[in-house]
């Protein structure tokens, strides 16, 4: 089993969906958390509340990834709070969905702000505390398996997960020598809130069914994924890329 205990975890867009549930699988690890939300406060001090119960620390703190003064503040808070950061969930993400020839510009940059701006950002960030405090430290990109196959009326969220992945192997061999390891995990199809925004609840579970696994992955399956590349059982694993997606890709009938 995993141990975590005595590190401190930071995950971005924490308050619901694939960030909850790495926060909560960290926290189920043993490591204290900095729980991240934009607009969902509520839900923010629940998913802290549930890492109170499981025993660990828990803060909460707003924040616009988008905004690096923000992003600065935020990092600054959980440092100040905890005295380091260990781990980095950079998970926080949007999207606006619009056909190419009708989207808003605006739009696109705000998605693009977010889901790559806002990446680059915290890994940054929290990239030079890692390597200042020079004891190594993990992080983890959360991207999508539309960075390889992007689907219509989301170019700005296909284009920054391709973006952010190609920052991570980069920022991978630059930060091998500080013993950071930067890792990917790609979800597929994935039971969140997000999902429902944009399709019914009968076609998500049509499209689930017709899965290789027969269902979508729990927000805990990508947690237990992103647990894994945090622990020293990872230690030899940098500049890879886990793709959790139930074998969406694969042949299997």
């Amino acid at each position: 089993m995993v141990d975590l205990s005595g590190k401190v975890a930071l995950v971005t867009g924490s308050s619901r969906g694939i960030g909850r549930g790495c926060a909560i699988e960290l926290a189920s690890a043993g490591a204290d958390v900095a729980v991240n939300y934009r607009s969902h406060a509520e839900e923010g001090e629940e998913t802290a509340q549930v890492i109170r119960d499981l025993g660990r620390s828990a803060i909460v703190i707003g924040a616009d990834v988008s905004d690096r003064t923000s992003v600065e503040s935020m990092v600054n808070q959980a440092i100040e709070t905890f005295g380091k950061i260990d781990i980095l969930v950079a998970n926080a993400a949007m999207s606006i969905r619009q056909r190419f020839l009708e989207a808003a510009v605006e739009d696109v940059e705000k998605t693009i702000g977010v889901c790559m701006w806002g990446v680059f950002h915290v890994t940054h960030l929290v990239a030079q505390h890692l390597a200042e405090r020079g004891k190594g430290g993990k992080i983890v990109i959360i991207s999508s398996v539309h960075s390889f196959r992007p689907f219509a009326g989301a170019v700005a969220y296909n284009m920054s997960k391709a973006a952010i992945n190609n920052m991570a192997y980069t920022v991978a061999g630059e930060l091998a020598e500080h013993r950071i390891n930067v890792n990917v995990i790609e979800p597929g199809w994935t039971d969140t809130p997000g999902e429902r925004k944009f399709m019914s609840e009968s076609d998500l579970q049509a499209a689930w069914q017709d899965l290789p696994l027969g269902k979508a992955a729990d927000i805990a399956d990508i947690g237990k994924t992103a647990v894994f590349l945090s622990s020293p059982e990872a230690g030899h694993i940098t500049g890879a890329n886990l793709r959790v997606d139930g074998g969406e890709w694969i042949p299997s009938r």
